[in-house]
């Protein structure tokens, strides 16, 4: 494969440009893109016409002829004025952030459902860049294309939608077939070893791979630990300055988080910037609403991080995906607080909702059944499921002295 060679440049955030230009260093390799050269500058904020300063533009432009460079790299997006004027000085291939990730994202869709959502948030970040688009054309045609291949793409927006809004109908049937089922989602910033963890406690095969975003699409397996059942699901990672056309088109899949009754923050204990990337994924995770979710922080590859001599948290699992590592106690974890406010009740259930009593034996502790006027179930219930059967519930019933 063709091996292109980038320069990176980024003007603003200048203390932390260096931890961006390793992210961006990081995603140009997951493109399979090699990086030779970085430029930094100190400005008080981008030029609104070409993002650095014009000697900078100059500087990278005679870099790129005399080593004869394929791709120029911006850690941020450009605008449509700023692409068009950067280009005109460029003698090679200019990408923004936002562009390399959605080409990464274009790569790696398998489902029908990740490849539209790519697709909705490459064709609404393509609609404003038309115009620059499509210069070649207009010389072969004698005219302006732009207003009808705005047409065009503002039709296979809406249908893209409709087509999304068709998967999100289909996706919520199936969570309603999961029952009340306790679920329990994997979070994190990108390549912090999700799958990996999600391979290891539910002995599925989810892709997983040492390059961001190996994961695009949720993917959710049934685990079953000391008799207590649970859903478990993969999502996509979280990344600094997630495009905003990728925040609304994975709107859908990240809302599986809304469904969780807990959440698993993994955390690359390896990764220097720990500290801000988890940051990031809880600033997700309020924007999501999910805020609310009890959530244990899973502190991941520390076979290679950790010592004895660091500080640990006192309600934090560490362990290592990679060596198994940690995983028990990880499990006694989720099994405690998903335990928590469970509660014994009596449940009335009309003839005509009997096929609900499938669900109860399989998410929950079947006491006793009786049949009167209605089916009356004494069961030990997870707060999810007492959700879930509220209408039938006549209260709450103190728990056994011999109940474990």
């Amino acid at each position: 494969m063709l091996r292109h060679r980038p320069i990176t440049a980024n003007a603003p955030c200048w203390r932390q440009a260096g931890e961006f230009l390793d992210e961006l260093e990081f995603l140009a390799e997951t493109a399979d893109i090699c990086s030779v050269k970085r430029f930094t500058q100190r400005l008080p904020q981008p030029s609104s016409r070409i993002y650095v300063g014009p000697g900078k533009l100059e500087e990278i432009a005679a870099y790129c002829r005399e080593h004869e460079i394929d791709v120029v790299i911006f850690d941020d997006e450009l605008s449509p004025s700023q692409t068009r004027n950067i280009e005109k000085e460029m003698p090679c291939r200019l990408l923004d952030r936002t562009r390399l990730i959605l080409d990464i994202f274009m790569s790696r869709a398998q489902t029908a459902y990740a490849k539209t959502q790519v697709q909705l948030a490459n064709y609404e970040y393509m609609l404003p860049r038309l115009a620059g688009l499509w210069t070649h054309l207009e010389r072969q045609h004698g005219g302006p294309l732009t207003v009808t291949d705005r047409r065009i793409i503002r039709n296979r927006i809406a249908k893209l939608k409709e087509d999304l809004k068709k998967i999100d109908r289909q996706m919520a049937v199936q969570r309603s077939n999961r029952g009340a089922m306790v679920r329990v989602a994997l979070v994190g910033y990108t390549n912090v070893g999700k799958s990996t963890l999600m391979n290891l406690i539910s002995k599925s095969e989810v892709f997983a791979e040492n390059k961001l975003f190996a994961t695009l699409d949720t993917t959710v397996r049934k685990v079953v630990f000391d008799n207590l059942p649970f859903l478990l699901s993969d999502t996509v990672g979280f990344i600094r300055k997630l495009p905003h056309q990728l925040v609304e088109a994975f709107k859908a899949t990240l809302e599986e988080l809304e469904y969780a009754d807990l959440l698993l923050h993994v955390i690359d204990a390896s990764n220097p910037e720990w500290r801000e990337q988890a940051h990031i994924v809880d600033e997700l995770i309020r924007e999501l609403g999910a805020e609310q979710i009890p959530c244990i922080r899973v502190y991941n590859k520390c076979d290679v991080a950790f010592t004895a001599q660091q500080e640990r948290e006192a309600d934090a699992v560490y362990i290592s995906a990679k060596t198994g590592e940690g995983i028990p106690a990880l499990l006694s974890a989720v099994d405690k607080k998903l335990d928590k406010g469970t509660k014994r009740v009596v449940i009335h259930l009309p003839y005509d909702k009997t096929g609900l009593l499938d669900g109860l034996y399989r998410e929950a502790k079947v006491e006793n059944v009786a049949y009167g006027e209605t089916v009356d179930v004494t069961a030990v219930c997870t707060p999810r499921i007492m959700g879930q059967l509220k209408d039938y519930i006549e209260g709450w019933v103190e728990p056994k002295e011999d109940w474990e």
